[in-house]
């Protein structure tokens, strides 16, 4: 893959250093074509997407509050398609507008199947006003709102948007770029509510270096913290094999889980393979 092809986003652009939304800004912005229409609510890509003229993504775009962008891509769709318009529109949402505040406007998209495609760029808090907790947020994580660290599991928005029906859902990894563009270009093929989770590590946020984006990323998916996942039309498929590295490895990269004791690290793993155990029950289930 050429490291150097940038697709629709220009060189410049004002994210974190190490920002792993960025980086899978610029690999979706090489498969999506230049017609797309995209919609940004609240978050990191507010700020780093910038204003007219000086946009860093060569796409007509709106800014929208936390909870309005699925409201706003289901109109823009809807103006499209009274225009014949076959653009595709795009929802580029973080963790805090997707699991939290816009969660009730997305359930509501997807059950309406709108034609819309929404991806979530995943770095687990609000990270554009300071690291605090999200319902994205794993078990044992540091943030600023829980310095005693997070108790609760991260929501599981895959199985619940499975519940909807609607036709695609995907998770992809910036340490998998050929996965994830894959994923997109197949997304951008159908049609009705298609929804790609995203998983983007914020080195600020996760108090870790910024050479280790693409590391810390790789981790979770060997350490299956992070499943690379395909439901389509109900039926889960797990696209890449986890390893299966100690999950300790996971961690060792970030501050934010420094504080995790023993018994922490183990109730984290009866976690991931409780998790793991229900999407082996949905695969088994797609095969009877």
């Amino acid at each position: 893959m050429d490291l150097t092809d940038c697709g629709l986003m220009e060189p410049g652009h004002i994210a974190c250093a190490g920002c792993g939304a960025a980086l899978a800004m610029k690999m979706v912005s090489r498969v999506i074509p230049e017609e797309t229409r995209v919609v940004v609510p609240a978050g990191c890509w507010s700020i780093i997407m910038g204003r007219h003229p000086d946009l860093c993504v060569r796409v007509p775009n709106v800014h929208t509050p936390f909870a309005l962008a699925c409201g706003f891509a289901t109109g823009m769709r809807a103006a499209l398609r009274r225009k014949n318009g076959d653009s595709p529109v795009l929802v580029w949402a973080g963790d805090g507008a997707t699991y939290d505040i816009g969660f009730g406007a997305l359930s509501a998209a997807a059950e309406r199947n709108e034609d819309i495609i929404y991806v979530c760029y995943d770095n687990e808090a609000y990270m554009n006003t300071g690291a605090q907790r999200s319902s994205s947020t794993p078990y044992g994580a540091w943030t600023t709102t829980t310095p005693d660290l997070k108790r609760e599991d991260k929501k599981d928005v895959v199985f619940i948007l499975a519940e909807h029906g609607i036709p695609y859902i995907a998770t992809a990894s910036v340490s998998h770029p050929d996965d994830l563009m894959k994923k997109v270009k197949k997304a951008l093929r159908k049609s009705g509510f298609r929804f790609i989770l995203l998983f983007t590590p914020c080195p600020t946020g996760w108090m870790m270096e910024e050479s280790q984006t693409v590391n810390a990323a790789r981790l979770a998916v060997e350490a299956g913290v992070f499943p690379l996942l395909e439901v389509e039309n109900g039926v889960f498929r797990v696209t890449y094999e986890p390893s299966w590295i100690p999950v300790e490895r996971y961690f060792e990269l970030q501050g934010r889980f420094k504080d995790l004791d023993e018994k922490g690290v183990s109730s984290f793993k009866e976690r991931l393979e409780r998790r793991w155990r229900r999407i082996r029950e949905r695969v088994k289930d797609a095969h009877l």
